[in-house]
């Protein structure tokens, strides 16, 4: 297991939102954190305690009027930490190339892959062909629905027809590096993990995979070591003291070196 920082960045700002409350609509989300500094600073952070793997995820649709102050904002990070991040929101064969040259180390796609609530394929193939598979993570972020994790797209506002199983992840990991999944029901709500799709995810553990969402305590951590069997890394949003919550970035990365576990 290993820590994975994150951006997100909303509005042109780096924020942390709870994830299901994201509108495109008038571009509202309910905040927990917006912070003073820009993206490049917290990318220079990252960079300086040597943490990879991390994503940038930009939360404004292109149609949005905060759209292009958001990419700068993205482009400046990836600038600041070439190779050390992933980049993700709104990418497609056409602009992926884009965030490959200024700095991504993958590309992190749902939307454009998960369309109509089915998966297209043969848009899974188009995206190989510009950056190939090992420039590609596969954002599989989930909601629940009558006791089963469906995975939703178009910032998480739009429930598919695909089920998160071992099956679907077996399907979908011959065309990318890696899985990212946002569990979204406690995206942003430090409220706990979703255990379930931890589980799911650590029972499964063919490949690298990042969970996202409701991290809040070393407790939480210990819970996801001991579900994703050690194979499951982890990103912290708003429980993070970078984002004005209560568990020190620092203490996080002495959990990770004193449980053994490499960042």
């Amino acid at each position: 297991m290993k820590f994975r920082p994150c951006i997100d960045i909303h509005n042109g700002s780096v924020k942390q939102i709870v994830g299901g409350s994201l509108q495109d609509e008038g571009d509202l989300a309910r905040e927990n954190f917006v912070s003073v500094q820009d993206a490049a600073f917290f990318s220079n952070l990252y960079r300086e305690y040597k943490l990879s793997g991390g994503h940038i995820i930009l939360l404004n649709q292109k149609s949005s009027a905060y759209y292009e102050e958001t990419k700068r904002q993205a482009l400046s990070a990836l600038a600041a930490y070439p190779g050390g991040l992933q980049a993700g929101g709104g990418i497609t064969p056409e602009n992926a190339a884009d965030f490959l040259k200024a700095g991504a180390s993958h590309v992190i796609v749902t939307s454009y892959v998960f369309s109509e609530g089915q998966i297209r394929y043969d848009r899974l193939e188009a995206l190989l062909k510009e950056v190939g598979r090992e420039k590609l993570v596969l954002d599989l972020s989930v909601r629940s629905r009558e006791g089963r994790y469906y995975i939703v797209t178009d910032r998480w506002q739009k429930y598919t027809s695909v089920e998160l199983n071992e099956q679907t992840l077996d399907a979908l990991s011959g065309y990318c590096d890696e899985f990212l999944v946002h569990a979204v029901d406690v995206e942003g709500k430090s409220a706990g993990i979703e255990e379930p799709v931890a589980e799911l995810l650590g029972n499964w553990g063919k490949m690298p995979v990042t969970y996202a969402g409701g991290v809040h305590s070393f407790a939480d951590l210990d819970k996801l070591g001991e579900l994703g069997r050690g194979r499951v890394d982890v990103t912290i949003g708003s429980a993070l003291d970078l984002f004005g919550g209560g568990m020190a970035f620092r203490d996080v990365l002495a959990y990770m070196k004193e449980k053994n576990l490499s960042h």
